[in-house]
């Protein structure tokens, strides 16, 4: 069990001292002998999150999307994979999920310019440009800044953005769900391409903005920025009739677990790329 007094510690008997003629100072990592400890955790300066380690080459704090433990990672990529998949057979199989959706989309749709703005967000031709100026300003300050694999993020990011119609339009075609009464018969309505197109490149592009941002205010308000955006593009696409509000929500669950893994390769590749130590 460990001591949980408020008091300094208690000098024992028969323990040599640290502070004894040689040593540099209270709290000083040197033996008494003035020679430097032979273990590299005493030579080792803390990084800014306050664990052993070097200060990443970035002037921010490194990536660290995700700060749970295994079971909170397990959830961002299990629990919205699997809510992927109860929708996708709801859809196949007409289930009973559909009246319920149906109805909230009647109680949700009302047409007006402003959804449709909201909506426009989502398209390829402004989402896409918005990353696209995001991964070459990341690969921009990854080389003027000399860090090792300043080529990854912004090369991951990429691909992400363009896996997202290689798996959405398959399942349009798989999937067949016909649109809302305000749109013109047709199929192929889920998931919601304009909402997966959204989340993953405003999500991206926030991903590789968080390294290079220096104080926790602004990281917050870019994570809020991109929140703000995807859920208005979601509105407006339902707002506006032109998806069904489960169309939206498989593809938030998608661009979840995509997401996820990005996160986890950005945050793996920064502390690989982190300089080593310098020599005592």
């Amino acid at each position: 069990m460990g001591d949980f007094r408020t008091g300094p510690p208690q000098l024992r008997p028969g323990r040599a001292l640290a502070h004894t003629t040689g040593a540099s100072g209270p709290g000083s990592p040197h033996r008494s002998d003035s020679r430097p400890p032979q273990t590299p955790r005493g030579a080792r300066h803390s990084d800014p999150d306050g664990r052993p380690g070097t200060t990443p080459p970035v002037p921010g704090r490194p990536t660290s999307f995700l700060r749970f433990p295994l079971m909170g990672l397990l959830g961002l990529l299990g629990l919205p994979a699997l809510l992927f998949a109860l929708i996708t057979w709801q859809v196949v199989a007409h289930g009973p999920l559909l009246r319920l959706d149906s109805r909230l989309s009647s109680a949700l749709v009302h047409p007006d310019r402003f959804s449709e703005l909201l909506a426009d967000l989502g398209n390829v031709q402004i989402a896409v440009p918005v990353l696209v100026l995001v991964i070459g300003y990341a690969t921009w300050r990854g080389r003027a800044a000399g860090t090792d694999r300043w080529w990854l993020p912004p090369t991951a990011a990429a691909v992400l953005m363009a896996l997202v119609p290689a798996i959405i339009v398959p399942l349009k075609d798989w999937t067949a769900r016909p649109g809302t009464p305000v749109v013109p018969p047709a199929v192929g309505y889920f998931p919601s391409g304009h909402t997966a197109t959204a989340a993953i490149a405003y999500g991206s592009a926030t991903l590789l903005l968080l390294p290079w941002l220096v104080s926790a205010a602004a990281r917050r308000a870019a994570a809020a920025g991109c929140a703000a955006l995807v859920l208005g593009v979601s509105y407006g696409l339902v707002r506006r009739g032109w998806h069904w509000p489960l169309d939206v929500v498989a593809s938030w669950c998608l661009a979840t677990v995509l997401l996820t893994a990005l996160g986890v390769l950005l945050t793996r590749s920064t502390r690989r790329g982190s300089p080593p130590p310098p020599t005592a």
